[in-house]
């Protein structure tokens, strides 16, 4: 029961517990919420029967005393164990999926969208919150206190009232069951096209530069007009889709009220019920039709919400890299032995790739745009897992080494920089946690950040913006670089480092570089020929193999790609309007 739970609703092991506490409080609340039509229906009885004493009085005071005091009890223990305890529920939940989410590899990301995964973590937990405090406890708390109080009744009282007053029950629930299917599928639709507009919305944010200087914001907020009402639309029809099997359910629970009169009144007439019997059933019905509508509103919730717990599963139960936290390397030479990689099914984007990235030399990966550099350097660092040879790492397989781990022998810069909110000074302290202020200045001052660093309002206590907004492209490179410095790790990963810098400052860097990589493995990869001008060793790579590998030298004595490449290069920079 308990390991369905947390798959169901992505619960933790307590989680799970607690929504059993839950539904058992809410059973015994409502239970201790019909007493006090016992205690009525006792003393009724006794004044019709004019057998009221005087010593009766004080049981039915103190009777009615307890009740209260349990009523106001269980709904006490009620609060605390389906609000309170859902609360902190859905703050681990929270935690532990953005803890998964950290762990797993990059592999699962590149399958995911961005924006379903801020929904699975937003929306999705809030729902599931919802469901936990309100929908699934009430539903089964009131479903087994329903069965207890039949049963009871069933054996204390004429049987043919029972059935009279409790048969629409299952027949309202198997409504509602008959349905889900067709609610599931509806619910699939409706997040599909809400997770397009969202798209849509967020794209429109990302891309208004563009948009406005291709004069094509009418034309994209058209489409994405399109896409809202859209939503509206499929959100209109799953509602009513939903609303007729729910009135539908709802008109079978009154018609309980219709049976139970017209048998209690027949029963009556024959002498083989009492009045107060049969009000009592008139009573208890109307009593009870009103939560068990409510019940079966929060099942077809419920039953809608099982998207919702699937995608989470689907992120709870993934498969996490795990490995070694033991590693203490003597060297750092990266070894690609015969790597083979492809990030689906259909496309290898590696196929057999061999080569030796050595400690104290720089490594240059060239080649054609989509021949697999960055592939390569993503595999390096474990972000993939490859699917075919090995990957070592001073001698030892990274596939059996713990990511994090790994990753704190490297230094890396993408070509695609993430920059915070935050000051100039935090942005380049990611770089090592706890560095000192002067450990970040002199980074700074290694990738030639200080010049526009003096030139901004507050210096390094600059804010500058979501993802560097308030600085240049170069800029924004450059402070990626120091972080890079910064962690003075073994292995440094460089891809297209120096893109978006001018020539004096790419001058500046490799200056810097050629002092950071001393007994250091240096991986870059580079479209411009003077970038690796100094590299120790290249690979250059077409078609997702190594094509030709080699120093400058060599690769320069003969009709080469490299040479070729070079070639090329060179009449592009001549190239004049």
């Amino acid at each position: 029961m308990i390991n369905k739970l947390k798959h169901k609703y992505a619960l933790s092991t307590q989680g799970a517990k607690d929504m059993i506490k839950a539904c058992i409080s809410v059973t015994v609340t409502n239970i201790t919420m019909m007493m006090p039509a016992g205690i009525l229906y006792s003393l009724i009885k006794d004044l019709l029967d004019n057998t009221l004493t005087r010593g009766k009085i004080p049981f039915y005071a103190i009777g009615s005393a307890v009740v209260l005091i349990l009523i106001a009890l269980t709904n006490f223990i009620q609060y605390n164990t389906t609000f309170l305890t859902t609360y902190r529920e859905s703050g681990v939940r929270r935690t532990t999926i953005a803890e998964k989410l950290r762990k797993l590899p990059l592999s699962y990301f590149g399958k995911k969208n961005i924006t379903d995964l801020t929904t699975n973590i937003m929306g999705d937990c809030a729902l599931l919150e919802t469901a936990s405090s309100h929908w699934i406890p009430e539903l089964i708390g009131g479903v087994i206190s329903v069965c207890i109080v039949g049963t009871s009744l069933f054996f204390a009282f004429d049987f043919r009232m029972v059935l009279a007053s409790f048969w629409v029950i299952p027949v309202a629930f198997i409504i509602i069951i008959s349905c889900s299917g067709l609610e599931k599928k509806a619910v699939r639709k409706n997040a599909a096209v809400i997770l397009d507009m969202n798209d849509g919305i967020q794209e429109c944010l990302e891309s208004m530069r563009d948009l406005r200087a291709n004069n094509a914001e009418d034309r994209y907020m058209e489409e994405l007009d399109g896409k809202i009402k859209h939503v509206e639309k499929m959100a209109l029809f799953t509602e009513l889709k939903m609303a007729i099997f729910v009135n539908s359910a709802s008109i079978i629970l009154k018609l309980g009220i219709g049976t139970t009169a017209v048998v209690g009144g027949s029963l009556f007439a024959k002498g083989e019920i009492s009045l107060l019997t049969f009000f009592m059933f008139l009573m208890l019905v109307a009593r009870l039709y009103d939560p068990m509508q409510i019940s079966l509103q929060n099942f077809a919730a419920i039953i809608s919400c099982d998207i919702q717990s699937e995608r989470l599963d689907e992120i709870l139960s993934t498969k996490i890299q795990t490995g070694t936290e033991d590693l203490n390397n003597k060297s750092y030479d990266i070894v690609f032995d015969h790597v083979a990689f492809s990030y689906s099914d259909d496309a290898r984007v590696l196929k057999d790739v061999s080569f030796r990235a050595k400690q104290g030399q720089v490594t240059a990966l060239i080649g054609p745009s989509g021949g697999g550099k960055t592939t390569i350097s993503r595999l390096a660092a474990r972000f993939w897992d490859i699917n075919d040879g090995r990957i070592t790492l001073g001698g030892k397989d990274i596939s059996k080494i713990e990511p994090e781990t790994l990753l704190k022998n490297y230094s890396i810069v993408f070509q695609d920089v993430t920059l915070f909110n935050n000051s100039v000074m935090e942005n380049i302290r990611i770089g090592k946690e706890g560095a000192t202020d002067e450990e970040v200045i002199r980074a700074a001052k290694l990738a030639n950040c200080e010049q526009f660093i003096e030139q901004l309002p507050d210096k390094y206590n600059t804010f500058i913006g979501e993802n560097g907004s308030e600085l240049s492209g170069g800029e924004r490179q450059r402070i990626s670089i120091a972080r890079a410095f910064l962690k003075d790790a073994p292995v440094i990963l460089l891809d297209e480092a120096t893109a978006s810098l001018d020539a004096e400052n790419e001058t500046v860097i490799q200056e810097a570089l050629s002092r950071l990589i001393k007994n250091k493995t240096v991986l870059i990869i580079a479209h411009r020929m003077r970038t690796i001008a100094n590299a120790d060793h290249i690979v250059v790579l077409k078609n997702g193999v190594v094509a030709e590998q080699g120093s400058p030298k060599f690769l320069d004595g003969y009709d080469s790609i490299y040479k070729n490449m070079k070639k090329q290069q060179m009449i592009s920079e001549n190239w004049r309007m």
